[in-house]
């Protein structure tokens, strides 16, 4: 063991101690985080908008604050953006997340003094957390690297502005900075083609024992180190590499395929980020289900998913939750969000402690006959169906196709294989048989003939690369939808698929 392993060993149990502790007081940890909040933006522009003085329990706190989304919130951002002070918050936010919403252009997202720990410390918590379970420090000891955004910070309203994985680079402690890779220079090229590259450059010959990013982009980063040496696996090139932290996408689609490249099931973390917040983390290595990040400076809220667009929905503390029912996530934080949505929906998987996975977004989903298709069912169906059939799928996403030239409408599936499967036309029907085992309301509308089986468009290798790369997209912490209600992405998809289309 290292010095370093050897010096963070204590602080690394220390924090499993405490992560322990308080999972177990969830409830009224939050209660007392809902009242901290309200307490200390009492005197702000929105609080005195919002009458906090008079709040004094949740019921208060529900009528004065309102659900909103970050169309609603802008008005106050706008003014933090023109030099006024305690708006939101206390003060004035010590950074701005910017990020890109589907209908609210760019996004300012306060990040406020109090919050930094909140998005800093719980990945820094995670990963320790996970040294203290496994017993394995020896990572510590390594070079770690960080496939993030660029550093590099604008001024907005006088407020430093950038990617969120660009302003959390910002919080690594100088004791961490000697391991950490790619270097500063590196983390700042845009284009992300060229900063792979120059990423393979700096850690080919490094001691490289733990790599985090979202898992589409270090496939890339792994499939560049594999044809820069020629090697076979990625354990050949860093024989030590032995934790990998993900988070931003759902890794099962991903696993085979990047398993593969290691040439081992390497440990792993999953955590759950937004620019909003450090929603959760994976608390126990092996297990299924994240843990709600339930004292860490935001109150959470959750809504019913299929009570979401309702003028009046249920609003719930996290004691009021209930194992397998889809929620929509609701934050109040320590810099200055109220009653916002942040767009995903999760179901918990046990209430003691309070463990969740995230199932969709609520804008992501398909409902153009009423079958209302979530993330989480296409993700499953095209898993079960890849692992019957042992292919491996690269990424897909699917879209309705509500007014085909010939025939009933069906769902339009866009799928990159790392090989085609033996039998396209069985793969197909197979997977059409695993979504109506998913969802009950397109089974109906197979049985009535309302749509057809689903149709599955084999795309052309690299195909979504090359889609990310000419919408400007490519790299960093952007993704591919899983689904959409539209034809927007597909449409712009059709060059990218390879000559035939097969239906069942």
């Amino acid at each position: 063991m290292g010095i370093r392993s050897l010096l963070i060993k204590p602080y690394a149990r220390k924090i499993a101690r405490d992560i322990e502790d308080w999972s177990t007081r969830a409830p009224q940890t939050q209660l007392d985080i809902m009242r901290s909040l309200v307490d200390k933006a009492a005197t702000t522009r929105f609080g005195k908008d919002h009458n906090f003085s008079s709040i004094r329990n949740y019921e208060d706190f529900k009528q004065h604050v309102p659900i909103r989304d970050y169309e609603e919130l802008k008005p106050y951002v706008e003014a933090i953006k023109s030099g006024e002070n305690d708006v939101l918050w206390p003060g004035r936010p010590a950074y701005f997340a910017k990020t890109s919403g589907t209908t609210s252009g760019v996004k300012y997202i306060p990040i406020s003094k109090d919050s930094i720990m909140n998005h800093f410390g719980s990945a820094r918590n995670a990963s320790l957390n996970y040294a203290a379970r496994s017993n394995n420090f020896s990572y510590l000891d390594g070079k770690l690297i960080f496939l993030s955004g660029s550093p590099e910070l604008e001024n907005v309203g006088g407020i430093p502005t950038g990617r969120l994985s660009g302003i959390v680079n910002h919080q690594v402690p100088a004791w961490l900075k000697t391991n950490q890779k790619p270097s500063y220079k590196t983390n700042c090229i845009e284009d992300w083609e060229v900063k792979v590259e120059r990423i393979v450059d700096e850690t080919l010959r490094a001691n490289m024992t733990m790599i985090s990013g979202i898992p589409p982009w270090v496939q890339m980063y792994y499939e560049r180190l594999l044809a820069r040496t020629g090697k076979k696996t990625i354990r050949d090139i860093f024989p030590n590499f032995s934790l990998f932290v993900y988070g931003g996408v759902n890794m099962e689609p991903y696993r085979k395929k990047l398993e593969e490249l290691v040439g081992f099931r390497v440990d792993s973390v999953e955590t759950y980020p937004a620019s909003e917040g450090f929603i959760a983390f994976q608390d126990m290595p092996q297990s299924e289900g994240l843990l709600l990040n339930s004292n860490s400076g935001i109150f959470f809220e959750f809504i019913p998913a299929d009570e979401f667009f309702n003028e009046h929905p249920t609003r719930l503390m996290i004691d009021q939750v209930e194992p397998g029912v889809s929620y929509a996530v609701i934050i109040n934080n320590n810099a200055g969000l109220w009653g916002y949505s942040i767009g995903d929906t999760v179901e918990f998987l046990s209430v003691n402690p309070y463990r969740l996975r995230v199932n969709g977004r609520i804008k992501h989903y398909i409902s153009a006959f009423g079958e209302h298709v979530i993330g989480k069912e296409v993700e499953e169906a095209m898993m079960r169906t890849a692992q019957e059939f042992d292919t491996r799928i690269i990424e897909f996403t699917v879209a309705p196709q509500v007014n085909p030239p010939n025939g009933s409408p069906y769902h339009e599936w866009f799928v990159e294989f790392d090989a085609l499967p033996l039998s396209m036309e069985a793969f197909t029907l197979r997977l059409d048989d695993e979504m109506r085992g998913q969802n009950i309301y397109y089974d109906d509308l197979i049985k009535g003939r309302i749509l057809r089986p689903l149709v599955v468009n084999p795309m052309k290798r690299d195909a979504f690369r090359d889609y990310m790369r000419a919408e400007g997209k490519l790299g960093g912490q952007n993704k591919v939808p899983r689904l959409a209600n539209d034809r927007s992405l597909a449409d712009k998809l059709e060059a990218f698929k390879l000559a035939t289309e097969t239906t069942p």
